[in-house]
Parts: C-alpha cells; sequence; structure tokens
C-alpha cells in the first residue's frame, strides 16, 4: 500500500483491524465459525471475551454462562471438554485459525488472567512466534490492569474506559498510563478526536477505538490517527482503510 495519508498517523505502521467477537455480523459472534470467516474477509485482528473454565481453561464467550437445550450452564462450573462446540477455549482458537492476527481480549473475570496468559505463551512456544507481542489484554479497571504489569514485563495491556470518566482528565491519565508502562487506551468511538491521539501518542500510547459499526465512523477513526478499531463489519472496516490509507 502507498503512503500513509490520515490526519495524524498512527504509532503502528499499519492499524489493526479487529473483528469484534469475530465479525459479528458476519457469523454466530465468538465461534471459530465467525473467527474464520473475519480472518478471511481480510481482518488484520480478532477480538474476543474471555472467562474460566473449571479446569483454568480460557474460554472465549461474551457472558458467564452458556445455554444448552435445557438449561443455563456456568463457564466457571464446566470442564473445558464438556463445553459445547459453539464455545470454544483460546486453544481452540489458535488450533483452528492459526496464530498470524493480532487478538484483544477483554477479560471478564480477573481468574481468567492466568490461563490466558498462560495459553498465550504455550501457543508461543508450540509455534515459534511472539503471539504475547501481538495479544492485547484488555480491562477497564486501571489498578487490576497495573497489577498485570507487576507480574508480566512483555505482555500487552489496554486499559478500557470512557473519556468521561478518567480521573484528572486524559493528559493526566496518559500520563499515568505512561508511567505504569500500560500500552494502549481504548475508548468508545465518539470519546475520539484528533487532539486525543495526539495527547496520548506523546505519551507513546496506542489509541484504540471500539463500536466502528459505520463505515463513516472507521473512516473518521482512522483519519484522527486511532492504531486499531473494532468492529462487528470487517467489509467496512476494510472499505474504510481503502479510503483513508490511499495511494
Amino acid at each position: 500500500m502507498g503512503p500513509v495519508s490520515p490526519l495524524i498517523a498512527p504509532l503502528l505502521e499499519q492499524p489493526i483491524l479487529f473483528a469484534h467477537r469475530g465479525g459479528a455480523a458476519h457469523g454466530p459472534e465468538n465461534t471459530l465459525e465467525a473467527f474464520r470467516i473475519g480472518l478471511s474477509l481480510g481482518a488484520s485482528g480478532l477480538e474476543s471475551d474471555i472467562w474460566v473454565s473449571k479446569d483454568n481453561q480460557a474460554v472465549l464467550i461474551h457472558d458467564d454462562s452458556f445455554r444448552t437445550r435445557f438449561r443455563r450452564h456456568k463457564v466457571a462450573d464446566t470442564m473445558a471438554a464438556d463445553l459445547p462446540p459453539e464455545v470454544p477455549t483460546l486453544t481452540d482458537l489458535y488450533k483452528a485459525v492459526g496464530v498470524d492476527y493480532d487478538l484483544s481480549v477483554d477479560i471478564k473475570t480477573p481468574d481468567a488472567i492466568d490461563a490466558t496468559v498462560n495459553a498465550v505463551r504455550a501457543a508461543s512456544e508450540q509455534t515459534g512466534q511472539d503471539i504475547v507481542a501481538r495479544t492485547w489484554l484488555c480491562h477497564p479497571d486501571l489498578d487490576l490492569v497495573t497489577s498485570w504489569r507487576q507480574r508480566w514485563s512483555d505482555v500487552r495491556l489496554v486499559h478500557s474506559t470512557r473519556v468521561d470518566t478518567v480521573q484528572g482528565g486524559p493528559e493526566r491519565h496518559a500520563s499515568v498510563l505512561y508511567e505504569r508502562q500500560i500500552d494502549a487506551v481504548n475508548f468508545r468511538q465518539g470519546d475520539w478526536s484528533g487532539g486525543l491521539t495526539t495527547l496520548y501518542h506523546r505519551f507513546g500510547i496506542y489509541c484504540f477505538g471500539w463500536d466502528a459499526h459505520l463505515e463513516r465512523v472507521a473512516s473518521e477513526l482512522l483519519h484522527m490517527g486511532c492504531d486499531a478499531i473494532f468492529s462487528d463489519h470487517v467489509d467496512r472496516m476494510l472499505s474504510a482503510k481503502e479510503r483513508v490509507y490511499r495511494s
């Protein structure tokens, strides 16, 4: 692709296009089918939520339970081998679609962090690829995210929040993220502006924008320098990138 043409250049060489829940507009969300479709359509990243099973496996599902024919079951009370086929583990994902993409995961319960990091490291060792550097661990509790940095120096950490809730305002927030070595901030699409991306970039913080389901919104986020965007619609993200990153 030709020279970058957004109004504000991202910190990443190319912005990441995350297929939200695998690309929920194209297949059943958080299923291997959706993840396969999202990548086949051209997404450079996948997004999912993670809970933990009874036997400490990282499970890709939005809610803390799943329904079978007769009742709901808690993921935490279920062995990974007893999960239905439409509820994969993180290890299942790697086996099904490989590892050549960025992965953003919302850690839905603190108990899931060890299972997640262990699965990522195991896949890195098995494939010989640095999957750790392409896995983004997200949570809205900044103190919790900071505690993960204190445990691991190499994982990618993201503070997912809203701009009107950050303490002390965006500049103070960017400074705190820098001091705590948090890699990225993830705001909803309507929170972002060119001035805000410039501010966070000045501190070396990557800017992620979620809820970019319209092509117009995705284009605006890329134009203002977001390093990653999230959408249910992979096709719309690709069209937006072609519009903004044109030769």
